[in-house]
């Protein structure tokens, strides 16, 4: 009778214990469940959405397909810069004389003279706020000797990164068809652009002296630190915004994209979300 008694008081302490089990674990699953995030619908051709620090990828379409730049390629044209200053030790004070190749570059324009005086902040903040293809070209010919070397500098910064479908031509992103990316490796160039401290500041920042950032990103989207857009008539939009919240940042790609900005957004949003640090600032 005794056993009889054991072995019913074990196996009523099992279902007890499964009864408990299930009432703290099922909630939690269930919220959890609740809690994730919608998949956002993007109009943009290709498009990716990457964690900022991990480089782990959140959302993808048409990720490794063929797409162009246009002014986005000015995120590697500043990554080489500074990556020119740190190995030669120069400071972005620097003065460099503007070069006869610089003048009267195609599009946007910092309206440049020849053998005037700039310092490499200023071409910096020129090239990534005002989009200067100038200032591009000024900062490629400068920094590199001439464009022919720096545009294979460039290529082969690409490389190092492991961008498979990226070829530049020039430094400022002028419509070539053999000026191509992908949104996966412009998403890991600008990663490790968004590592250069200098390059960060540039992009975040909103105005500066006589130019104004064309990156609504920065003014409009909460937690915004970058980084740059672009257009021509053949590429269509192009985007590559970022945003950090708590610890979490967000690298976002749209390319060739009619609602670059709300589609950012959306992707950044349900990247957040994922995180599930979407109120935090």
């Amino acid at each position: 009778m005794r056993k009889v008694l054991i072995i019913i008081c074990v196996i009523l302490a099992f279902v007890f214990g499964l009864m408990i089990f299930g009432y703290i674990s099922e909630p939690g699953s269930k919220v959890t469940a609740a809690d994730l995030p919608s998949v956002p619908s993007v109009s943009a051709q290709q498009a990716i959405l990457i964690d900022g620090k991990t480089g782990e990828v959140l959302f993808e379409k048409n990720a490794d397909e063929k797409g162009y730049p246009a002014s986005t390629t000015k995120i590697m044209t500043a990554l080489v810069a500074l990556d020119v200053c740190k190995e030669s030790g120069i400071g972005i004070d620097e003065e460099v004389t503007i070069p006869k190749v610089a003048v009267g570059v195609e599009g946007s324009s910092l309206y440049l003279k020849e053998n005037e005086k700039k310092t490499i902040e200023e071409l910096l903040y020129g090239v990534m706020l005002r989009s200067g293809n100038d200032g591009a070209t000024a900062l490629a010919a400068c920094m590199g000797g001439n464009l022919e070397h720096f545009i294979r500098m460039m290529n082969e910064k690409a490389e190092r990164l492991g961008c498979t479908g990226t070829n530049f031509v020039n430094p400022s992103g002028l419509f070539d068809e053999n000026h191509y990316t992908t949104a996966r490796d412009l998403a890991k160039i600008a990663k490790c652009a968004m590592e250069n401290k200098t390059f960060r500041k540039v992009v975040g920042t909103k105005t500066w002296k006589q130019y104004t950032n064309k990156n609504k990103t920065v003014f409009q989207y909460d937690g915004a630190t970058g980084i740059k857009i672009g257009f021509t008539k053949a590429s269509g939009r192009t985007l590559v915004a970022s945003a950090k919240r708590g610890d979490v940042e967000m690298i976002c790609v749209v390319l060739n994209d009619g609602d670059w900005f709300n589609d950012a957004y959306s992707l950044m949003d349900y990247g957040f979300g994922v995180k599930g640090c979407n109120n935090e600032k």
